[in-house]
């Protein structure tokens, strides 16, 4: 069995369901730390909702031979990642245990063997490797990996991105090991993300009786114009990178319950998929304002979920791609459709951030899986990446 498999499965067997990080920390900071990585935990949350986080980092040799601070012209490779996983689901419904890993058929079974176990088991390994045949590289490197990225993403990587930036850490590459794949290890990778943001919108009306309705206010009735035209505007037309922005009614409630009262409001939930050609603010101006055109009596509540974030090509790309290439053959495809994921927070502090890992058909399934063949070639994809990077690195 490969030391990525035997990691992969040992994280597995621990029931890491969000916030609980159920021991996986401690196991990879015992494989970090004697590598030379400093192990800090920056644990957040209220006692009833506890979130792991682990922040490791080695320094570059040449700062690690230095008597002052770290060599301020070291650059700094991330490895980003969570050790929590969704519930099961129905456990009946699985035909192995879940949390127990299970090799059958080719594959490697349970739950966070694609997201995103089997990632972060392939970026020790790698890293160890790597260490291995240059024990004194010239750019420093890290870990960020949190328990709380599957749930409200309050306490874990925004909260260690915070006290980074306070204390002035400098970042130059990051890789989150999300499942970017679509049928190959290699295949796709996310060069940014998308922006988020919803809407509560509720608009109010006159409750009355059916059958009166000159002495009511349909709200239902004031609001659908102005939601159609909502779902009809073009928002933008997207760019080189991004498709157009999108927007989306996700749920609507209206009503009393029976069937002959107009109801006194509506409430509607909206969301946005920006991109950089689009604003948070802008998008909400507008909104606002075609809302005020159609006369409506309204409030509306929003909630920015994440800016999008974008890297174009340059140091960090070029060595993912290179590193793709050589071990798989394939030209990778660069996205950035899809959810959002915590690169939109490392992307405040780092200038280039990518996410690379396994297929994502299973995530989140009954039966998740990662096929075993895919499992070598993204430890060596990862450790090909530290060595095209560690080699630029040295160039005067």
């Amino acid at each position: 069995m490969s030391l990525t498999l035997q990691l992969t499965e040992q994280l597995i067997a621990r029931p890491s369901v969000t916030p609980e990080d159920a021991g996986c920390l401690e196991l990879l900071a015992s494989r970090l730390e004697p590598l030379g990585f400093v192990c800090e935990r920056m644990d957040s949350g209220p006692p009833h909702f506890h979130v792991c986080n682990l922040w490791a980092k080695r320094p570059a040799a040449r700062a690690s031979q230095a008597q002052e601070a770290p060599e301020k012209g070291a650059k700094t490779l991330v490895f980003a990642g969570h050790t929590d996983v969704v519930p099961t689901g129905p456990v009946e419904q699985w035909h192995s245990d879940p949390f127990t890993p299970t090799q059958r058929d080719g594959k490697l079974y349970g739950r966070g063997a694609s997201d995103m176990k089997t990632s972060i088991a392939a970026f020790v390994v790698a890293v160890e490797e790597f260490l291995a045949a240059h024990p004194e590289p010239a750019i420093a490197l890290a870990f960020l990996l949190t328990s709380d990225e599957e749930g409200p993403s309050v306490d874990g990587t925004k909260v260690v991105v915070e006290r980074l930036q306070a204390r002035g850490e400098r970042l130059s590459w990051c890789i989150v090991g999300e499942p970017t794949a679509v049928r190959q290890t290699g295949d796709m990778v996310k060069n940014g993300r998308r922006g988020t943001l919803s809407g509560k919108l509720t608009v109010r009306g006159v409750q009355g009786h059916i059958a009166y309705p000159h002495l009511a206010r349909n709200p239902i009735h004031q609001a659908v114009p102005a939601l159609a035209e909502l779902a009809a505007t073009t928002w933008d037309a997207g760019n080189a990178f991004f498709p157009p922005t999108s927007w989306q009614m996700s749920n609507i409630h209206a009503g009393t319950g029976a069937t002959n009262v107009i109801p006194g409001q509506v409430v509607v939930d909206f969301n946005f998929r920006f991109s950089t050609e689009s604003t948070a603010e802008g998008l909400k101006q507008r909104v606002h304002a075609l809302l005020d055109r159609h006369g409506l009596e309204y409030e509306l509540l929003w909630t920015l979920g994440g800016q999008p974030f974008l890297t174009e090509p340059g140091d960090l790309l070029s060595a993912v791609q290179q590193a793709i290439h050589a071990e798989t053959g394939l030209d990778t495809e660069l996205s950035t459709t899809g959810g959002t994921s915590d690169g939109r927070f490392i992307a405040q502090i780092c200038p280039q951030v990518i996410e690379l890992g396994p297929p994502n058909a299973s995530i989140h399934q009954i039966d998740e899986h990662i096929a075993l063949a895919d499992i070598a070639p993204l430890k060596n994809i990862y450790r090909r990446t530290l060595e095209n990077l560690n080699a630029q690195a040295q160039q005067p």
